[in-house]
């Protein structure tokens, strides 16, 4: 798989859709702080977005999409002088039978559809700390054209409840956070660190060299002829936008992948070791341990909750006679 596609299989990711949110008139809503990433989609008129402590108000479109990442309280409005009011509670309060939120009355009208996606928290870091605070796609975005699609059907799928609707918003929203990655990797903005490497050309085609083949007992001029770089431009270029020396990056990644395999899989310790390229189970536990502060077999245990025990010492070698 790719690296993006990596990620996301080791993410767990569970999405919901949340419902249709239909307002008209000056209202202005807050909602509390969240885990993960909060995501949405403006279908019909502008509204103003803003995350406390964070940024200024920013306007949103019909068309647009936002990705909202680092947890803190954000607020909707259309006019930023009214009174802001509990999101919560207007939700569970005008929610109707159709699940679509209705409040307000006036000539402006803005509607929209948001959600939520959580990961495994383990591996929450993986992708969270690759993100920034903020993702805005704009309608008009000539890299927005997938999303477009995907508007429609959140669309057609908010407007009245239909049979198998929670089934497919659940796979729409997985949908529409990779096209909202797809676009920011393609912005003129470039995003920074490891999504940054991953939009280079060279960095990128290093970093599925890798995430293709973890196994393989890489050397940083194998990677760097790979990518047609010199040695020590490809190392430098790498470290500076990966944030870590290409080596030490396809560890931490073996590592993440048999931490996975650990908590999931029922495959023997040699096997994933061997999986993830370590010659012998005692370089992989010990390699697991300098990262992870434990042995595979300690953190396999306590994932399932079960006692462990180490495995004895080896016996020392018979005396030889004289």
């Amino acid at each position: 798989m790719d690296p993006l596609s990596d990620v996301f299989s080791l993410l767990k990711v569970q999405s919901v859709l949340s419902a249709r949110l239909e307002c008209a008139g000056p209202w202005a809503l807050r909602f509390p702080a969240y885990r993960h990433v909060k995501f949405g989609g403006i279908i019909e008129g502008p509204r103003w977005l803003w995350v406390e402590g964070a940024m200024q108000p920013v306007k949103l479109e019909a068309g647009d999409f936002y990705l909202l990442t680092d947890g803190r309280p954000y607020g909707f409005a259309s006019d930023l002088t009214t009174e802001v009011l509990d999101g919560h509670e207007m939700l569970a309060q005008h929610i109707g039978a159709d699940g679509i939120v209705r409040f307000g009355t006036g000539p402006t009208r803005t509607v929209g559809a948001g959600g939520r996606f959580t990961f495994d928290d383990e591996m929450s870091g993986l992708l969270l700390t690759l993100l920034p605070g903020f993702i805005h796609i704009r309608g008009a975005s000539s890299h927005a054209r997938s999303l477009h699609a995907a508007l429609d059907l959140i669309r057609f799928e908010t407007d009245q409840l239909r049979p198998g609707t929670a089934a497919i918003a659940s796979s729409l929203a997985n949908i529409v956070l990779v096209n909202i990655l797809r676009a920011y990797l393609a912005s003129d903005s470039r995003p920074v660190g490891w999504l940054g490497a991953l939009a280079d050309p060279r960095l990128g085609s290093a970093l599925n060299l890798m995430h293709g083949d973890i196994a393989r007992r890489w050397k940083v001029e194998d990677l760097a002829a790979a990518v047609g770089m010199s040695r020590s431009t490809f190392a430098e270029r790498f470290k500076a936008g990966v944030g870590l020396p290409p080596l030490d990056y396809l560890i931490r990644w073996r590592l993440t992948v048999a931490r996975a395999a650990l908590k999931s899989d029922r495959e023997s310790l040699a096997s994933i070791a061997t999986r993830v390229g370590y010659e012998s189970e005692t370089a992989f536990s010990q390699a697991f341990k300098r990262m992870f502060g434990q042995s595979p077999g300690r953190y396999r245990a306590q994932t399932r909750g079960i006692n462990y025990r180490a495995p004895p010492p080896p016996s020392p070698p018979p005396p030889t006679l004289a």
